[in-house]
C-alpha cells in the first residue's frame, strides 16, 4: 500500500474509482490465501498509523485521519522472477478464487467504516496516484515456502 494524497483508476478512459487522501492498496491474491486473511489483513490496514499526525509523526491511521482506500486488484505482485526471464505467475490464485477474497477484503474495509473505491477486477488498468512522503508499505507476503513473513503458515 501507498500513502497518497490522491489517487484514480481508468479502464478504458473512464474514471472507475477514486480517493482523496488515504491509501492506494495494491491486492494480490494467492494460491491458499483465506477468508480469514482477507478480513485481517483489511482490519490491519483500516488500523495501521501510517498517516501524520500535527507533529509530522505517523500516529494516525485511515480510520483516525478520516483517509480512504483505493484498491486494486494486481495479481502480479504473485510474481516470481527468482529463476530465467519472464515472470512465473502460478502462486497467483485463479480469478475465480481470487475475485471473492478480493471482494471481502474491501467489504471489511467498508464494514471497519472506511470508504473505499475499486479498481475492476481482471481489467486492464492506468492508475494515477499522488504519493505523500512517499510512505510504502508491505503489509503481508508469503514466503516461498507457503507461509507467512512472521512464520504463520
Amino acid at each position: 500500500m501507498q500513502r497518497v494524497s490522491q489517487a484514480r483508476v481508468r479502464v478504458a478512459g473512464e474514471v472507475v474509482g477514486e480517493v482523496g487522501a488515504g491509501a492506494l492498496v495494491l491486492l494480490g491474491v494467492l494460491r491458499g490465501d483465506t477468508p480469514d486473511e482477507a478480513r485481517r489483513l483489511a482490519l490491519r490496514l483500516a488500523h495501521l498509523r501510517f498517516l501524520e499526525d500535527e507533529e509530522g509523526r505517523m500516529n494516525r491511521s485511515l480510520l483516525q485521519g478520516g483517509g480512504a482506500a483505493l484498491v486494486v486488484s494486481q495479481f502480479t505482485l504473485a510474481a516470481d522472477c527468482r529463476r530465467g526471464r519472464r515472470p512465473s505467475f502460478t502462486r497467483a490464485a485463479p480469478p475465480p478464487e481470487a475475485e471473492p477474497l478480493y471482494q471481502a477484503f474491501v467489504r471489511h474495509l467498508e464494514e471497519a467504516g472506511l470508504t473505499c473505491a475499486t479498481g475492476r477486477f481482471g481489467a486492464r488498468m492506468a492508475i494515477e496516484a499522488e504519493l505523500e512522503g512517499p510512505v510504502t508499505l508491505l503489509l503481508e507476503e508469503r514466503n516461498p515456502e507457503g507461509g507467512l513473513e512472521d512464520g504463520t503458515p
